[in-house]
């Protein structure tokens, strides 16, 4: 076992004007991870602490939040990759409701907006399922990998400074569904990508690749997107 000093932000806006800092001691095995330790404090310091988690495997994305200033998720984040001293704060970009918990709803609102889900006529009846090749199914399954936790989107400074920009998490659903060969909607698609809101609204600054928990390749998802609407689909 070894001592983690954590420095957590604080918020609780029935009591506070502004956030500050609270620090905790804890004890933790080195391979715990940064959710072990808010853990302990959860537990056994101080139950007002708030956060989400859910599964705690990294499949969820429910407890991203910035671990020393880079977004991460607690769950997956070893003590032993950030150090015996942890700063932790709520993701930047969306409203605090308390503590390290931040108001989702704005986020879901602009995934919504790129409509993610598959747009096709459903087959004459007697006809075999829609059926797509290895290749086919390989070119957008990079993208299929988001899990929603919004680290992309909120460490985007485009996104920091405009909140009308849907944001990187959304153009990766918008890429996963525009590249599917079995939607019918693509210059739907288009129409609603094509604006400085959408897929012109990137800057290239490759935050919300290095955040993704999940690797996905998410400024050249963007470029991809970019590229087939300048196409046409073509």
């Amino acid at each position: 076992m070894s001592t983690v000093t954590l420095h957590i932000e604080r918020f609780d806006p029935t009591v506070d004007r502004k956030p500050h800092m609270q620090t905790y001691v804890v004890e933790v095995a080195e391979d715990d991870r940064v959710l072990d330790a808010l853990h302990e404090v959860r537990w056994h310091q101080d139950g007002t602490l708030a956060f989400r988690r859910s599964c705690a495997h990294g499949v969820c994305g429910s407890d991203a939040m910035v671990v020393n200033g880079h977004n991460r998720l607690a769950c997956i984040l070893l003590i032993k990759d950030v150090g015996h001293e942890i700063t932790i704060e709520p993701m930047r970009g969306l409203p605090v409701l308390k503590d390290l918990v931040v108001d989702m709803r704005q986020f879901f609102d602009q995934y919504r907006s790129v409509q993610p889900w598959l747009h096709a006529e459903p087959p004459p009846p007697g006809s075999r399922e829609r059926l797509q090749s290895p290749e086919e199914r390989a070119r957008y399954d990079d993208t299929t990998k988001c899990i929603l936790c919004a680290a992309c989107t909120t460490s985007c400074p485009v996104y920091w400074s405009n909140d009308r920009f849907v944001g990187p998490a959304a153009l990766v659903l918008a890429h996963r569904f525009l590249f599917d060969s079995r939607d019918e909607a693509t210059a739907q698609r288009h129409d609603i990508l094509d604006g400085r809101m959408a897929a012109w609204g990137c800057r290239t600054a490759f935050n919300c690749t290095d955040a993704c928990p999940r690797h996905i390749k998410v400024t050249q998802a963007i470029e991809e997107v970019r590229r087939d609407i300048l196409r046409g689909g073509d």
